[in-house]
């Protein structure tokens, strides 16, 4: 961009989280598999501890950012390299929380592995200001929303 004015845009995104795609076993896949198995069992044993905050977005809003950074007028893109990107941060004892909510007998057990490791290497939360201030991304779905969505889809996809 420097030499060449080419228009370059780019974004870091945290964790995705949907509910078209099954969980594969990586670590913030914890936060897909919980709601599969918060319906098809009743409970969960997840892999990391309870208060292992990491950053994760609904892909609902990763495709809105993704066509809001290339739409922005060029002017508004002020970092060139890649912008970092968040929506909410959450732990797996909350994410239980919030399915229960919707599950009241769901319940969830912790068992950490290998994954706890490279979790705990890994920020609890982005700062994702600068997206906010040069191009006004701002995310739509909180925990709640999201588990409400999740398990509607999730429901319609395994009856």
């Amino acid at each position: 961009h420097k030499i060449y004015g080419v228009d370059v845009r780019s974004i870091r995104y945290p964790g995705i989280i949907s509910w078209t795609t099954p969980p594969g076993g990586g670590t913030t896949d914890y936060a897909v598999d919980i709601y599969y198995k918060a319906l098809e069992v009743g409970n969960f044993e997840c892999f990391l501890s309870e208060n292992t905050g990491l950053p994760m977005m609904y892909m609902n809003d990763a495709i809105r950012a993704t066509i809001q950074i290339m739409q922005a007028p060029k002017e508004q893109i002020k970092i060139r390299s890649s912008y970092n990107l968040s929506a909410i941060s959450f732990t797996p004892k909350e994410i239980a929380a919030e399915i229960k909510k919707h599950i009241p007998e769901f319940s969830i057990t912790y068992n950490p592995d290998f994954r706890q490791k490279i979790a705990n290497s890994w920020p609890s939360s982005i700062d994702d200001s600068r997206a906010r201030e040069d191009w006004k991304w701002q995310h739509e779905f909180d925990l709640g929303k999201m588990t409400q969505v999740m398990l509607e889809n999730l429901r319609k996809k395994t009856a």
